[in-house]
């Protein structure tokens, strides 16, 4: 947890940038009866019924400090491959970065020996040096910046109905481009020194 935070709280460095990555599955649900817009004085109308259309992984990728965020909508397999391609992605992403520090979760997948079963062993070296990857402790997904990032799309236009992954990727392109242009940096106040006072049951050499 504290790693995290140190992250967080440090100064932004574009040698050393940090970006935050986490995955979500959305379900692709298309309508049945055509659905009936709202009228003057008459609710919309959505037949419960609905078709499955299928899963897309929702891979966000987002850099706090300078307000920015990107969404990779993949095939929802969530395997090591899918991963690994995202890592390569944000790799290519920083040509002029000495390292990128990378925080995300403990998913079996988000190992760096996934980039080897994607990849010839000198490309996933090269992709593995770049990077430089900090856990989120378990059940401390919260301190997790992309998992944020990701309440915040599903809130802002995916919490209705998506048929298809054209309409997906049409609304989180929207929404990506809209929020990116406002660039605003996350100011993330929880610290290491918090999480000690508010926290101290996880450290046992703390004076009560």
């Amino acid at each position: 947890m504290e790693d995290v935070l140190d992250l967080y709280e440090a100064l932004y460095d574009p040698a050393r940038p940090m970006v935050c990555f986490d995955e979500s599955p959305k379900q692709l649900i298309g309508e049945v009866r055509e659905f009936i817009p709202a009228q003057p004085g008459l609710p919309a109308r959505q037949d419960t019924e609905y078709r499955r259309n299928g899963v897309r992984d929702l891979m966000m990728i987002c850099e706090p400090k300078q307000g920015w965020r990107e969404v990779l909508v993949m095939e929802e397999r969530r395997t090591k491959i899918e991963f690994a391609h995202c890592m390569r992605h944000i790799a290519q992403s920083y040509p002029d970065a000495e390292v990128v520090h990378v925080v995300l979760d403990n998913l079996n997948t988000h190992k760096m020996a996934s980039l080897y079963e994607a990849f010839p062993p000198d490309e996933a070296r090269a992709i593995a040096r770049k990077l430089e990857f900090h856990y989120t402790p378990k059940h401390g997904s919260w301190l997790n910046i992309a998992e944020i990032e990701l309440a915040v799309l599903s809130n802002s236009c995916l919490s209705r109905r998506i048929p298809d992954e054209p309409t997906l990727r049409r609304e989180v392109n929207a929404n990506v481009r809209e929020r990116n242009a406002k660039a605003c940096p996350v100011k993330w106040k929880f610290t290491a020194q918090d999480a000690r006072r508010k926290l101290a049951r996880l450290y046992p050499c703390v004076s009560p």
